[in-house]
């Protein structure tokens, strides 16, 4: 369990890099010129090198195991790039850091999800994921107010450096506390390597699900991790600290909504409703924004607490498509549900990044973001209407 508590703790540090960048918008445009459509790239660089990384994870984990897959990569990459962006003078030294970084952060979440598919009854599986992304949400609140406040107080560079030995520092943690699950012998050679993904991606019952996993976690993580920062402070004049409060908010609600999510299958027997029930919840909050993206920095901070907690359906998503994965496929099977859940996110905050750069009036801000709130309405809509076409699954007794 020590190994579990160690990936936990280090789940913190994904989940803040992943999000930091909203709070730094004022001082990266002003020591490092990097512009909101910069930022963007920057942070869909973390999702998209993140996403990417999945398939090789995959493969690492079943083949290799947790313990040597997430030490080394969270190493050398995640600790190098965040080293890179402490030392960063220009901005695509920052998309460069931030790329190495999403490389390093890639396995640390599925190596925990591997653990618990291998060591724990799969009845548990929702709850323990959905608990462990709740725990990592603590890094999304830590990447609000308090990374303003100590940016403010040390400089970004200096909170960075410190970050960068802390990464080194859980990579070397985890090796030494990790222990593998037993390797599976039987595993069919057909299915080796890479080939595994092939046998999974001709999964019918998946077909419907990936979908869904691919828009599942744009909203919440997009404006948490980007669009909050750019959009208080263009409409409501926000400055840094308001801006880490309003994400503030949000990050707690993202971690209430995670723990919240964890236990409700097994209540209610049901995976796919309680999926359905809670992207509708943040359809429609999306689409009430669209059409008032100017109201009170209040009510929209109502409405990000909103989508924290209807957004955060994840790891239950994540549960719905693993009770289809075979056994020796498990490692793989995690990191491809990944790779479209990290995947939709990168690509949707570069997509998102022109549309509020090509509709961005400076005398009316609002209206590129009322386009951007209807965009993830739109996207998250479309695949809740194929994901109910999808076969339940629900889960087995503990």
């Amino acid at each position: 369990m020590t190994g579990i508590a160690v990936l936990a703790a280090t789940y913190i540090l994904s989940q803040f890099y992943r999000t930091f960048l909203a709070v730094l918008t004022p001082a990266l445009a002003a020591d490092v010129g990097a512009t909101k459509a910069d930022l963007s790239v920057a942070s869909g660089a973390w999702f998209i090198a993140f996403a990417l990384m999945q398939f090789i994870v995959g493969v690492c984990l079943d083949r290799f195991g947790p313990k040597r897959t997430v030490s080394f990569l969270l190493a050398v990459f995640g600790a190098g790039g965040a080293l890179v962006f402490a030392f960063a003078t220009v901005p695509w030294m920052i998309i460069l850091a931030m790329v190495m970084i999403g490389i390093g952060c890639s396995p640390v979440l599925m190596a925990s999800f591997f653990i618990f598919a291998k060591k724990f009854p799969p009845a548990r599986f929702a709850v323990l994921a959905s608990w462990i992304v709740a725990i990592g949400m603590i890094g999304n609140v830590m990447g609000s107010s308090p990374m303003a406040n100590a940016a403010e107080m040390f400089g970004w560079r200096g909170v960075m450096l410190v970050l960068g030995l802390a990464t080194l520092a859980a990579a070397f943690a985890l090796y030494f506390s990790i222990r593998d699950p037993e390797h599976e012998q039987n595993q069919d050679d057909g299915d080796a390597g890479f080939s595994g993904y092939l046998k999974l991606a001709s999964m019918r019952p998946l077909w419907w699900i990936l979908p869904m996993m691919l828009v599942n976690y744009v909203t919440a993580a997009g404006i948490r991790g980007l669009w909050a920062g750019p959009y208080v402070a263009d409409v409501y004049g926000a400055d840094a600290l308001q801006i880490g409060t309003v994400t503030f908010y949000m990050a707690l609600a993202m971690v209430a909504g995670s723990f919240v999510y964890g236990p409700l299958d097994t209540m209610f027997g049901t995976r796919k409703w309680i999926i359905v029930g809670g992207n509708a919840i943040c359809v429609a909050v999306c689409a009430w924004l669209a059409f008032n993206p100017q109201t009170s920095i209040n009510q929209v901070t109502i409405a990000f607490i909103i989508i924290g907690l209807s957004g955060s359906s994840f790891a239950v998503m994540m549960a719905h498509g693993r009770a289809f994965f075979p056994s020796h496929l498990t490692g793989r099977g995690v990191t491809l549900m990944n790779f479209f859940g990290i995947g939709g996110v990168g690509l949707m905050q570069v997509v998102t990044g022109r549309i509020v750069t090509a509709s961005t009036d400076v005398a009316a801000p609002e209206a590129a973001y009322g386009n951007l709130f209807g965009f993830y309405a739109l996207i998250v809509s479309g695949a809740l209407l194929i994901y109910l076409f999808s076969q339940d699954r629900k889960p087995e007794k503990a």
